[in-house]
């Protein structure tokens, strides 16, 4: 199961990172710059956990079809931050906990480790979004500092890079700012 459902969160992730940088392009056609730099930190974070994921597929040995969930629609700005919201909130509630449950039963620590990274990182961007939301609501773009990314587990945070990251323990040089 712990096989499948990393299957399953490389392909959730995957879309997300790219559903996120269609955002980008429309929330930037739409004049919020600073929503657009949110989309494409965020999205960044997503291509991070995807590829932590898939290196814990190491021992696959025959293919799998992924069953992830995706949100699609199209829509402007303040939908496709909705949409944000709703998939991190998903994953917050329903997924990763499942998954990390599921991993620790079977006993599968690289799989732990990689579902608790992402989840504690999808906490992270839902906030960004709410924050979005709300300024984006008022017809603003949203007021946000530098966005840091973690290369490491995706874990993402806006203003300063911390000389280490609260998830995974990465080092300050193992962030990406995105002004």
């Amino acid at each position: 199961m712990t096989q499948q459902n990393l299957v399953n969160a490389f392909g959730g992730e995957s879309m997300a990172h790219m559903r996120y940088r269609h955002f980008a392009y429309t929330a930037e056609r739409e004049g919020f710059t600073n929503v657009a730099r949110l989309f494409r930190a965020i999205a960044h974070a997503e291509f991070i956990h995807a590829g932590d994921h898939y290196r814990e597929l190491k021992h696959l040995e025959e293919g799998i079809v992924a069953n992830s969930m995706g949100a699609f629609a199209i829509g402007d700005t303040l939908k496709n931050i909705g949409l944000g919201i709703a998939g991190e909130t998903f994953e917050i509630n329903e997924m990763y906990p499942v998954y990390i449950q599921t991993a620790k039963f079977q006993k599968e620590d690289g799989a732990v480790r990689t579902f608790e990274w992402a989840l504690n990182t999808e906490k992270q961007h839902k906030k960004l979004y709410e924050k979005a939301e709300e300024a984006v609501k008022e017809g603003n773009d949203v007021n946000v500092d530098s966005i840091q990314v973690c290369e490491v587990c995706g874990y993402t945070l806006e203003g300063e890079i911390p000389e280490e990251c609260p998830i995974c323990g990465a080092k300050k040089d193992k962030f990406t700012s995105f002004e």
